[in-house]
């Protein structure tokens, strides 16, 4: 309340007028108003407990009204706009001025106890994990059944909602993050990809429309594991960042556009937070990643280990090699990947191999649900 009440103070001054008091904050004042409701509710009733021995302790009433009421739904939607808050505050933090409130008018604040911003904006996610913990400790000093009973199913109520909402909130930071990797990587056309095809000008137009960059909207697609490698070519070695999918694999060239970021502060470029912090880093230094060949399908992926009498020989290291095939089994591309170290090799090696047999399982399985259903009629 300390960061949002200055900020509002400030606002009204005139200061920091652009920045948007929902994005950061969302319903916080309303979170805060039922919360400590519930609180004051809460320990009104123990202390008419403590006071008058004869009185019953009465928590059904209590926990009914907050539970089944506004307490988890508050905290819902203060919770689906946490991460869109941390990538908007990420950005925020780059400019003197709202440095400026968050060190010199926020942070110094004794009630702070030196907590920054992010720490104290995750608080309520913490607070709502909290409550199936207090329910529980109530439900096993309860002596009553049918309160028990009710106990009981509010606490299965509120588990259902956290875990609802984790879904919801992995789903929003997956979209995040594919919104920023489609702006990141860069899929060049076919006659740039490779010399050999050549199009006339007049027809570039019309191939130009059917567009590779949506194929990162998928809903169901998700980012498995991704990071720097070096691909080893016929005259060099070239940096790579490889993104692995749970359907496809894509391998792309590490690149800085001096153009696009001339005279720019790229400090500024806001960043998602879930991205590995050597990608956002890259992001911020204005890298992007060419697409290097066509993303490579799971199921036409060979994944070879480097011998060591090979690695000695070719004087490779941490070397695997990937194979990528067409549905004839014919050998479309072959690449010769290095790993920084012994470990990251392995961790790349089993991340596909485990990507690979999940994503064979569930093409069989749709294969074998497609089967089960009955044949149509010839008369239909």
């Amino acid at each position: 309340k300390i960061f949002m009440n200055t900020l509002q103070y400030l606002q009204r001054n005139e200061f920091l007028l652009d920045v948007d008091l929902w994005r950061l904050f969302a319903n916080l004042e309303e979170l805060n108003k039922i919360s400590l409701s519930f609180l004051n509710t809460f320990f009104e009733t123990v202390k008419e407990h403590v006071s008058k021995s004869d009185s019953p302790m009465d928590f059904s009433f209590i926990l009914g009204m907050f539970f089944q009421g506004d307490l988890c739904q508050t905290h819902q939607i203060y919770c689906l706009n946490y991460t869109s808050a941390v990538f908007y505050l990420e950005k925020l933090r780059q400019r003197e001025d709202f440095g400026i409130y968050l060190k010199q008018w926020c942070e110094q604040n004794e009630q702070c106890k030196r907590l920054h911003l992010p720490e104290l904006l995750v608080a309520p996610l913490h607070r709502l994990t909290r409550y199936p913990l207090l329910l529980n400790n109530i439900w096993k000093r309860s002596t009553d059944e049918t309160e028990k009973s009710f106990i009981q199913s509010l606490k299965e109520k509120v588990e259902k909602s956290i875990w609802d909402l984790e879904g919801k909130v992995k789903w929003l930071d997956n979209f995040q993050k594919f919104r920023q990797l489609q702006e990141v990587i860069i899929w060049p056309q076919v006659w740039d990809r490779d010399k050999r095809f050549f199009v006339p000008e007049c027809l570039k137009q019309s191939l130009r429309e059917n567009s590779s960059e949506n194929i990162l909207a998928s809903v169901n697609r998700l980012l498995l594991h991704e990071g720097r490698l070096t691909l080893a070519e016929s005259t060099r070695l070239l940096d790579v960042y490889l993104f692995l999918f749970n359907d496809f694999l894509l391998i792309t060239k590490m690149k800085r556009n001096k153009k696009k970021y001339a005279g720019s502060d790229t400090s500024l470029i806001p960043v998602c937070p879930s991205l590995t912090p050597e990608l956002q880093s890259f992001i911020r230094e204005g890298g992007f990643c060419t697409v290097l060949d066509q993303p490579i399908p799971l199921d036409r992926l060979i994944l070879k280990n480097i011998e060591h009498i090979h690695v000695t020989v070719l004087s490779l290291r941490n070397a695997f090699l990937i194979q990528h095939e067409n549905r004839y089994q014919q050998c479309i591309a072959v690449f010769l990947l290095q790993a920084p170290t012994e470990t990251s090799k392995a961790t790349w090696m089993s991340q596909i191999e485990m990507a690979i047999s999940n994503h064979t399982t569930r093409l069989e399985t749709k294969k074998s649900t497609a089967l089960c259903f009955p044949v149509e009629s010839s008369e239909i």
